[in-house]
């Protein structure tokens, strides 16, 4: 468990306050409208209505004691930049900065930032890989040039073991899952047999992938 100051409570705020209280962490929620703080209470431990460029009220949420700082303030960048650096000069121990473009991702991390989300960016690379593409089910971006797809087990591949496959030497790709009735296994051994209808979890270079799947 570990604890979460969250700034910024417009819809990506509360999906990640949501998510953060369903994971079990401890949450300090903060925004500058009474409304969007009274919506997040049930899925935080603590709310305040404050503003987040103002270091006197930053200096009474003790940033030092937050495990992960997250500025998720989406309408307004130059509120979003102040209190990065602000949180940053304040001795914040981990501080991730929500961006919209590339241009603003430099400034963020220039002034204080250690790690920047695009959610809007993130979910159009995944909605268009995965509705483009008829073999791939769930895409994870591990970088510029590594994913982890779901695939459905090829029909040439059903029956046969992951040892008789050979898939990492053939392919130059890892079968890190298999989705087997709704339950994933990730105690992939030699001699499991691969199922028809059965989907894989895959980790591969983006033109291993391709190649291996047509994608």
């Amino acid at each position: 468990m570990k604890s979460i100051l969250l700034i910024g409570l417009g819809r990506f705020g509360k999906h990640v306050a949501i998510h953060l209280n369903q994971l079990g962490h401890q949450v300090m929620a903060v925004d500058n409208v009474e409304d969007r703080v009274e919506s997040v209470l049930p899925y935080v431990t603590n709310a305040q209505i404050g503003d987040s460029t103002n270091v006197d009220f930053l200096e009474s949420l003790g940033i030092r004691n937050y495990d992960v700082c997250i500025v998720a303030i989406g309408n307004d960048f130059q509120s979003s930049l102040e209190t990065t650096s602000l949180l940053k000069e304040l001795g914040a121990k981990l501080v991730v900065s929500r961006a919209a473009r590339d241009v603003q991702a430099k400034f963020l991390l220039r002034n204080g930032a250690d790690e920047v989300v695009y959610p809007e960016k993130q979910i159009a690379k995944w909605t268009a890989i995965r509705y483009s593409a008829d073999h791939i089910l769930d895409y994870i971006e591990l970088d510029d040039d590594h994913a982890i797809v779901e695939v459905p087990v090829p029909g040439d591949w059903a029956g046969r073991t992951i040892a008789q496959l050979d898939v990492r030497k053939k392919h130059k790709i890892n079968i890190m899952g298999i989705k087997r009735d709704g339950r994933l296994e990730l105690s992939i051994l030699p001699d499991m047999v691969l199922t028809a209808g059965e989907s894989m979890l895959v980790l591969g270079r983006n033109r291993d992938l391709q190649k291996c799947f047509h994608t």
